[in-house]
């Protein structure tokens, strides 16, 4: 196992949402902030309601999926600080020169002290009350009205546990991010976002439109960070699932949750026509790309893997594991990229 700490990371970055369930007050709620006016609440996974008589000023963010909707957003300027950074170069576009210029509360999970002293109207949280490394106790409800901190949730990613059902689309990301312009008072800019995300991923459905379920290849995520002496299966609820999906896969494994612990076995009987080689941002792209290669190895190296279809072709799509894992803008952009990868000629 390549770490203890990794696994337990894995476990808060491998999750997914709660479906398109709660579209409906996202979209009513949303459309109080169509210009600026307010109050806008939005709900989180227990359907418990947090209002907004007007837009945040001071935003922490927990990680960089979180900071990304931000920057896309346009409110860039009210972000104070952030956990789990993105490294230099990393952010798409013209986004990465304002996403350095933010504040680093952690390498990591905020711990609670510096959120809770942060002097932050908003914590928008990635991962929710999920384990994560290094984090420590979470703030209480209690200690979070007394810092004056509203805090409020990527459902698709932090909602996995009332999730209900295979997630097979990306509503519940665009949900977010609907609602999230609400709350910011940005909802012409969030629309415009979710309808980008419609237009590709309606792209790729006309394209593979007529290609029969049993005609569309195998699919393994490889999350290499998790370790490998065992490997993470992505499931049903998690968004993986959805893009995985979407882009004319078959993800081979159909457990019902968000991951789960499988053996190589499990892998090597399911045979896979492609496998993405799922690494997390290392801070760099050199530093990236440096383990894109190194888990291609060690699948090629592997007595229990070398002899993978996959493997043998050369089929590995290096695709990072945050865009495909967690909710965000570039979750289109993977379906996109792994539809072509996997159907050239209809594809282009």
């Amino acid at each position: 196992m390549r770490g203890a700490a990794v696994v337990i990371v894995v476990s808060g970055l491998l999750t997914a949402g709660c479906g398109s369930a709660h579209r409906e007050t996202a979209e009513t709620s949303a459309g109080k902030a169509a210009s600026g006016s307010y109050p806008v609440s939005v709900t989180d996974c227990t359907d418990a309601r947090t209002r907004f008589d007007g837009p945040p000023r001071k935003i922490v963010t927990s990680n960089a999926a979180g900071l990304e909707l931000l920057l896309r957003l346009g409110v860039g300027d009210r972000v104070i600080g952030t956990g789990f950074p993105p490294g230099k170069g990393t952010m798409p576009g013209g986004l990465d020169a304002e996403a350095q210029k933010v504040r680093v509360l952690s390498r990591g999970a905020v711990p609670k002290e510096k959120l809770l002293g942060s002097g932050a109207d908003l914590y928008l949280d990635t991962f929710g009350a999920m384990n994560m490394s290094g984090a420590g106790e979470a703030p209480s409800a209690e200690e979070y009205e007394a810092a004056g901190i509203k805090h409020i949730y990527l459902k698709s990613t932090a909602c996995a546990a009332t999730g209900k059902g295979a997630v097979t689309d990306l509503s519940a990301v665009e949900d977010d991010i609907i609602s999230l312009g609400a709350v910011t008072g940005t909802r012409a800019k969030a629309k415009e976002l979710v309808a980008g995300m419609k237009k590709k991923v309606a792209s790729v459905r006309k394209a593979l439109d007529g290609t029969a379920r049993s005609a569309r290849p195998t699919y393994f995520f490889f999350d290499y960070d998790a370790g490998t002496q065992q490997p993470v299966a992505i499931c049903n609820r998690q968004v993986a699932n959805a893009v995985i999906t979407l882009a004319g896969a078959r993800n081979i494994f159909d457990c019902d949750g968000t991951t789960q612990r499988v053996g190589w076995e499990d892998v090597i009987s399911r045979n896979p026509d492609w496998i993405q080689l799922g690494v997390r941002n290392k801070g760099s792209r050199a530093a990236t790309d440096r383990a894109f290669t190194a888990a291609e190895e060690w699948l090629r190296s592997n007595a229990a893997t070398k002899g993978l279809k996959a493997v043998k072709e050369g089929h590995f799509l290096r695709i990072g594991s945050e865009r495909t894992t967690i909710a965000g803008v570039e979750n289109a952009e993977t379906v996109e990229t792994i539809a072509r990868t996997l159907y050239p000629d209809k594809i282009r």
